[in-house]
């Protein structure tokens, strides 16, 4: 299973993923899910990936081909951010064509669907959750993040804390508790966890970070966070009730 989450704020966008991959008990592998493309002062973007493993590395390897062959169509030639979900809308669908034709007959699962998030010189920073129908919606004043994978461990913490005006750091710590949570309930979700930062305007993606198992920060989070649930726990008014009456009904 995996967990992708993109949030968008006024300051810019944070990126976390993990790098999970889950094909039974025996065949649990570790593959980056994020991916980041662009070209200094004029455009970042960065993609995360989720569903059949085979999809999302051909949809990925094409996006580097056309860049690197100069395509007509490219994430270095689209003029907006919706044109760019478009672009990878279609090359997500086409590549599932592809490989449920080669495994046709069976019950095998080939969609994928994709995070795109970013900004084009001139333009605003947006995020995009692209369905494997191709079809796809953007984070918006009043959803500012996109899930996807095993998103419902993680959507609790960001429904209450995540806002427009949300800091761009803390934006970031909320999507670590969001992963953490995820993980914590479902084991086919886990490190290491990719984790980047953009602030608008910058076109940098050097905020960048993978955070193993063991790293330091991912255990002080998962420690104080479990910590203080449990703290917070303590102190809620426990329900009280009065004993019900014994009502005798005559026969």
């Amino acid at each position: 299973m995996t967990y992708c989450v993109a949030i968008r704020v006024d300051e810019g966008l944070v990126f976390a993923s993990d790098s999970r991959t889950n094909a039974g008990a025996d065949h649990i592998s570790t593959y980056s899910k994020m991916f980041t493309f662009g070209c200094e002062g004029e455009r970042a973007f960065v993609l995360l990936t989720a569903g059949n493993l085979a999809t999302t590395q051909s949809v990925v390897a094409t996006i580097k081909r056309d860049i690197r062959e100069n395509a007509g169509v490219n994430l270095m030639t689209v003029a907006s951010m919706t044109e760019a979900a478009d672009y990878v809308g279609q090359m997500s669908t086409a590549q599932q064509q592809k490989h449920s034709t080669a495994v046709a007959g069976s019950s095998f699962d080939v969609s994928a669907s994709f995070i795109l998030g970013g900004q084009i010189a001139g333009r605003s920073h947006r995020v995009y959750m692209i369905y494997p129908e191709g079809n796809f919606i953007k984070a918006t004043t009043e959803n500012p993040y996109q899930q996807s994978g095993e998103i419902k461990y993680g959507k609790p913490i960001l429904d209450r804390i995540i806002t427009r005006a949300t800091p761009l750091d803390e934006a970031a710590l909320a999507a670590l508790v969001s992963m953490d949570s995820t993980m914590r309930s479902n084991a086919t979700v886990g490190p290491p966890i990719d984790v980047l930062i953009y602030q608008k305007d910058s076109f940098s993606m050097e905020r960048h970070f993978i955070l193993q198992t063991d790293d330091p920060y991912l255990l002080e989070i998962k420690s104080a966070w479990d910590e203080k649930i449990k703290e917070a726990f303590s102190e809620l008014r426990r329900l009280t009730w009065n004993e019900p009456q014994h009502v005798s009904i005559d026969q």
